[in-house]
């Protein structure tokens, strides 16, 4: 733990389940049909030269008002090609990305949730500070935070020209005449799902039968343009290549998959063998070693447990169909960086992509999310442009409260009138060896958090249990450690936000609250005995 220094952020906590208003503070080549040859692509975009390879460059030579292309992806965990940690995942586009600029490869969101998550990063503010932990409420409908600036309103309110497209924010909603914020200046397709068939494909699922929770090969036809990704790729092609000239832009594109329902054409399931090579290492009783606690945080949710998925023969349909809908996205993500290229407008834009959170496939014996594992919290993050050292590879901490300031930095803003949470990551992205003291932070639902450093996750729950994992020596994080290495604990324990405030007003879906000791999920009790829903060790 030499090095970490003095935590900044540990000052104390307020009562478990209190929630108080606090005054604002001031101030992307089709997939290749192996991997041999998406190995290959990396490579010579490494070695260049190529559209991209000389684009990036030294601060010197940077625009004064650099372009952002602001890329999310839904769900999308650590599989990429260029993370190399799925041995058949093609996404050459992205790898693409990632060889012309930074790749953060242990970054990580805020929430293992897409309201709160996607909240955090574009106020800047960590859940536990705005008590933003479900998938309700809007921001903007919570008195304390009805008035803060966001990302894309600094940029416009600083000339930039904002656009928006897909899925940037959860709950967010066109602006009424009432409204006083105007999110984006220029809005395109709303995105989501797009097609769908007509019955859901694989059957009934548990909690509910929930329409989300299907998975397998849609379109029919090979007809991506009916899909709602596809045509937010369209339209966000179709702005750049008539963008004025005369003024930066700001263009957030957010696409719907790989989230569920993770529907794809049978093109990209040809990539990915039908068989049990796509799947993950998943040990038998893998969640032995953790506290019970941990399964409040998603004690019954619509996502299927390992256990149903196994029994209904449809764990490699899952992990397969996630797969393709990965590389259909990087598709995607291809076209509007091609367009970026015919545009003239590459060295000139500094491009983001990231996700809102990882996605478990049966690791830790869930489908889904909700999470404090790597496979919720660990999530890509490429920067690249000018200003930004192409080919570099990142170990540092970094998280996606970060991106925020970091964008202001770059683009050379003032800041909000708020006090933003995270750092510029500027330092990292002109040399990856640049010292970071601060941790990655993740919090789901108030008193749950991980702490990440370069070589520990710390895990503590509402209830007080703890894990602890060498991650450098134990990635899968299968080993805890927490009763040998008391010392460790401390010293990431310190890093606990001091801020950690309950529900806000008008939170509901996903809602664990804590009450005299007993856990509380989405108002109902959890007994000390009760069986955890669909578990494939406890029942």
């Amino acid at each position: 733990m030499a090095g970490f220094g003095t935590p900044r952020l540990a000052r104390g906590r307020s009562p478990v389940y209190q929630w108080r208003m606090v005054p604002p503070c001031p101030r992307f080549v089709r997939a290749a049909a192996g991997r041999t040859l998406v190995a290959a692509a990396f490579a010579l975009v490494m070695s260049g030269p190529s559209p991209w390879s000389m684009s990036s460059r030294a601060d010197d030579d940077a625009p004064a008002r650099p372009n952002v292309l602001f890329i999310s992806i839904d769900d999308l965990n650590d599989w990429l090609g260029c993370m190399d940690t799925h041995p058949l995942v093609q996404t050459p586009n992205i790898d693409a990305l990632a060889a012309r600029g930074t790749l953060f490869t242990n970054a990580h969101c805020q929430s293992p949730l897409c309201n709160p998550s996607r909240t955090s990063l574009m106020l800047g503010l960590r859940p536990s500070t705005t008590g933003i932990h479900g998938l309700n409420p809007w921001f903007r409908d919570v008195r304390q935070f009805a008035d803060h600036q966001t990302l894309p309103q600094v940029f416009a309110e600083q000339g930039y020209r904002t656009l928006t497209t897909g899925k940037i924010y959860h709950s967010w909603r066109e602006a009424r005449p009432r409204d006083r914020h105007v999110e984006f200046e220029v809005t395109g397709p709303h995105g989501g799902l797009g097609s769908r068939p007509p019955e859901k494909l694989i059957g009934e699922t548990p909690f509910g039968n929930h329409p989300l929770m299907d998975w397998g090969v849609w379109p029919p036809d090979n007809d991506d343009s009916v899909t709602a990704d596809y045509q937010i790729a369209s339209w966000a092609v179709e702005q750049i290549e008539s963008m004025p000239k005369d003024q930066p832009f700001f263009l957030a594109v957010g696409f719907f998959f790989p989230h569920v329902p993770c529907y794809a054409s049978q093109q990209w399931f040809d990539l990915y063998p039908d068989d049990e090579s796509v799947l993950p290492e998943i040990p038998v009783n893998e969640r032995a070693g953790t506290p019970p606690a941990s399964w409040w945080l998603h004690w019954e949710l619509p996502e299927p447990r390992l256990r149903w998925l196994q029994e209904s023969d449809q764990l490699v349909n899952l992990t397969r169909s996630y797969l393709a809908c990965i590389s259909f996205i990087d598709a995607q993500v291809g076209r509007m960086l091609e367009a970026l290229d015919e545009a003239g407008l590459t060295d000139d834009t500094i491009v983001v992509l990231w996700s809102d959170h990882g996605y478990h496939l049966g690791e830790k014996e869930i489908s889904g999310k909700n999470t404090l594992w790597a496979r919720s919290t660990r999530v890509p993050l490429i920067l690249a442009g000018p200003g930004i050292s192409p080919g570099q590879v990142c170990g540092r901490p970094a998280e996606l409260l970060d991106l925020f300031p970091t964008l202001v930095d770059m683009a050379g803003l003032e800041g909000p009138r708020h006090e933003l949470e995270g750092l510029s990551l500027r330092p990292q992205l002109v040399d990856a060896e640049a010292p970071r003291e601060q941790p990655a932070i993740t919090s789901h639902n108030q008193g749950n958090f991980s702490v990440v450093s370069e070589q520990w996750r710390y895990i503590r729950y509402v209830d007080g249990s703890e894990e602890l994992y060498d991650i450098q020596a134990d990635p899968h994080e299968w080993n805890n450690l927490s009763d040998e290495r008391p010392g460790v604990k401390a010293q990431l324990r310190a890093w606990l936000p001091d801020i950690d405030h309950g529900p806000a007003p008008g939170s509901r879906h996903r809602i664990l609250t804590y009450y005299d000791g007993v856990p509380v999920w989405q108002g109902r009790p959890i007994g000390e005995n009760d069986p955890v829903p669909h578990d494939t060790v406890r029942d």
